[in-house]
């Protein structure tokens, strides 16, 4: 936009600034002694104090010299005050460098009062690693920034990243770490934040070019590897010989992830004379030697003692084992594991009880199950060796649909009214869970949200098309109501591949619309589209007009984006009559209230009153609320313009009725703002002030940007009425910044207008006849009865 930049400088944009970098806060209201009502800032902070850290490693003993490096870098000024201090902890695989990490962490817990973040970058898993995008998008909810609030781009991630722990003493743990440049986007910037990454790598760039310190971490020393096994089996094992002992280190390599499972493994043979376990550790390395050549000594002494514990295992468990490396993440939950191996949950939790205590497997959580990246490469080895191409098809097609079919529950709960119905049948041995409620559901999908990216993946790549299409459809309606844009977009992409290579042309189309929705959904309209018109092509062609109609209509809500009025219209017609002829009453009528919106922006309310009164009836006798209550804030909107001002209050406040009844945030927000708007055209300015604080508070909690700019404007309407103009001119200032900034001429436009009708009332008259030319410019790419009255206002000013 040509002219001045609105880069919030005045009171209510910094004001909105520093709660954008904080993530969180509220316009709080507060009357002076005349009766008028201010908004100023409550202190910001984070919505959350992030406390990640995985449990403490017990049994740790000595590294005291490491240690003490470690704490030395809290202590000590770093060549540079003003940069985050970074310290790299390397060693080969199973030395422990998760373990010295998160034992000292643990312990310097309280120099870091505003949390720890943690993340397992998964550098060395046999699946892909986190990219730096996934990360920054957790870190940023850990943090309490809102979905909506979250940028696309990586640069952009990592620029709030780096301004929300700007003033900020946290910790970060960074853990297996493959690439510096798999690390550089996770630094913070203040010196007042540590950073510890975990690598086999030496990560040489970060040394070079970050300044960090390197600990190298070694093999632990012969005292203290004995040290570890005493401790383990002290409780178990009274007889054991020193030499015994030091001759199981050194079988270990003394390194502690070996040593900890020969350890266990001593443990639960009490009466087992542990030359005889050595024995057996001696002849398992002898083979391992026969059957490799020059490899590396510490990682063949690890693998030695796996398989030594692994061939010691009961059948069921060490089967379990083999098949869990099938999975596609390296964490997982009881009913998963089930399934994969195709067995009940009690049996499975028996089997995974004697895994963990094998230390095979750890467990982070109750009922939540981890591989270390080496014995999930054993895992794979095993099962790719022992079990059929068909035992393993089998077994990932369980696990697949365990997923598909459990993700397909969740939905039903948290998005009844857009369900996908399936047509995968649920693979036998296979019981999916269900969910009492949509606090259970939405739980379950946060806990394994991970997981059903990766899953997607898995099926796209073991060729299971169908399953990876239907499995990214029934995620679409999850993902649109929790603003999962990543997640949303990957497994999409993922969908319309699958669903073109399983040649399904009817789900090649419903995974190019839910592309095309999260695109609408996070504002990308011309990909949107796009995707949306491919969709349409394919359902005409293959004779789906239940589908045709609803690309339609979604055509129509990009055209009302866009403020493409007659588009808009013509699309929902067209959805509409095709959803009268197939006896969609639901779908009929959500088309005739997009078409009511539509004419209420074209000046028609009259047209549009006689469209909803008809469509309340629908939606309330098919108990949808959200439809309800959406088209009553279009019929308050509709008899405000008519001037029936009692009946608009009425319409509203049967709406708000409905939010609060479902204690539905985002509906409420959406629809205090036209109470607010009711309430001015009232005359009751200060009443429609509360509305708008209450609706801005909202947005800026649940991270709709565009939403909070029309509640901060119509405080700006507030102000004015009351003839407080300079206030006024604050909020519009804000408003107008945040329209620009989404790229929405047509808001921005009006925010400019009203705007410099309250400059004009505070001798800034120049200034007023400016932003009057920048909106008129604003306004030449739009052509309806609206943008006309506006222009000619702006004109004759």
């Amino acid at each position: 936009m040509p002219g001045k930049e609105f880069d919030g400088q005045d009171d209510a944009a910094r004001h909105i600034n520093r709660l954008e970098a904080s993530g969180s806060g509220d316009i709080v209201q507060a009357r002076d002694v005349h009766g008028g009502v201010h908004f100023h800032q409550a202190a910001p902070s984070f919505a959350v104090t992030p406390s990640q850290l995985p449990g403490d490693v017990r049994g740790f003993v000595n590294r005291h010299a490491d240690l003490e490096n470690l704490s030395r870098v809290i202590a000590e000024n770093h060549e540079d005050p003003l940069a985050p201090a970074v310290t790299v902890i390397t060693g080969t695989a199973g030395v422990g460098k998760t373990s010295l990490a998160l034992h000292w962490a643990h312990s310097v817990r309280a120099h870091f009062p505003d949390g720890q973040l943690y993340v397992n970058l998964r550098g060395y898993d046999p699946g892909q690693p986190a990219i730096p995008e996934q990360v920054l998008d957790r870190f940023l909810r850990d943090l309490g920034v809102p979905a909506t609030s979250i940028p696309v781009h990586l640069e952009d991630r990592a620029s709030l990243y780096r301004s929300l722990l700007a003033t900020r003493r946290m910790l970060v743990i960074l853990d297996n770490a493959a690439t510096a440049s798999q690390v550089r986007p996770l630094l913070p910037g203040a010196a007042t934040c540590l950073v510890v990454v975990t690598s086999r790598s030496r990560l040489s760039g970060l040394v070079a070019r970050d300044g960090a310190f390197r600990l190298s971490l070694d093999i632990l020393p012969e005292e203290d590897a004995v040290a570890l096994l005493s401790t383990l089996i002290a409780r178990y094992r009274k007889l054991d010989q020193r030499h015994e002992l030091v001759e199981l280190a050194r079988l270990c390599a003394r390194l502690p992830l070996a040593l900890r499972i020969a350890a266990e493994r001593a443990a639960s043979r009490p009466m087992m004379r542990l030359v005889e376990l050595i024995a057996d550790l001696r002849d398992e390395s002898a083979l391992w030697d026969a059957l490799t050549a020059e490899g590396d000594d510490d990682a063949d002494a690890v693998r030695t003692v796996f398989a030594w514990s692994y061939r010691a295992l009961p059948e069921p468990a060490a089967r379990l084992f083999r098949l869990l490396g099938l999975h596609s993440g390296s964490e997982f939950g009881l009913p998963a594991a089930a399934a994969i191996a195709g067995i009940s949950a009690l049996h499975a939790r028996q089997q995974l009880d004697v895994l963990v205590g094998a230390h095979l497997l750890e467990q982070p959580a109750p009922g939540r199950y981890e591989f270390h990246d080496l014995l999930r490469a054993y895992a794979v080895d095993q099962v790719r060796h022992l079990e059929s191409p068909e035992t393993r098809a089998e077994s990932s097609q369980r696990v697949l649909g365990w997923y598909l079919h459990t993700a397909d529950a969740a939905q039903t709960r948290i998005a009844p009214f857009d369900r996908y119905k399936l047509t995968e049948p649920v693979p036998t041995d296979v019981i999916p869970l269900a969910f009492d409620n949509y606090d259970a559901a939405l739980r379950w999908y946060q806990l394994e949200r991970a997981n059903l990216v990766t899953a997607t993946q898995a099926a796209a790549e073991a060729n299971s098309h169908a399953t990876a299409w239907q499995l990214a459809a029934v995620l679409r309606a999850i993902f649109m109501h929790q603003n999962a844009f990543d997640d949303w977009l990957t497994t999409s992409s993922i969908g319309v591949d699958s669903a073109e290579r399983d040649g399904d042309r009817s789900g090649q189309a419903e995974a190019l619309e839910s592309l095309g929705r999260a695109y609408f959904q996070s504002r990308r309209l011309e990909e949107a589209e796009t995707n949306h018109l491919a969709a349409l092509a394919i359902r005409r062609s293959i004779g789906d007009r239940f589908g045709e109609a609803v690309s339609l209509n979604t055509l129509g809500l990009i055209g009302l984006r866009r403020r493409q009025l007659d588009d808009a219209r013509s699309f929902f017609e067209q959805a509409g009559e095709i959803f009268s002829s197939l006896g969609e009453r639901r779908w009929e009528a959500l088309m005739r209230s997009n078409l009511a919106e539509t004419l209420c922006e074209i000046q028609q309310p009259q047209a549009a009153i006689d469209i909803l009164v008809e469509v309340l009836s629908v939606f309330r006798d098919l108990a949808d609320q959200a439809s309800e209550g959406n088209a009553l804030y279009h019929l308050s909107w509709a008899q405000r313009e008519l001037g029936d001002i009692a009946s608009a209050r009425d319409s509203i406040d049967q709406a708000l009725r409905i939010a609060e009844d479902e204690d539905n945030q985002v509906w409420r927000a959406h629809w205090l703002v036209e109470l607010g708007n009711v309430q001015c055209a009232a005359g009751q300015p200060e009443e429609a002030l509360v509305a708008y604080q209450r609706a801005a508070s909202i947005q800026r909690r649940l991270g709709d940007r565009s939403r909070e700019a029309f509640a901060l404007d119509g405080a700006g309407q507030a102000y004015q009425r009351m003839g407080r103009f300079e206030e006024a001119v604050d909020f519009y200032r804000t408003a107008a910044s945040t329209h620009q900034h989404l790229d929405d001429q047509w808001n921005l436009a009006q925010t400019l207008h009203r705007l410099a009708g309250a400059l004009d009332h505070i001798g800034s008259a120049e200034e007023a006849q400016t932003l009057r030319g920048q909106a008129l410019d604003l306004l030449s790419g739009f052509a309806d009865p609206r943008t006309a009255v506006l222009r000619q206002r702006l004109s004759e000013a």
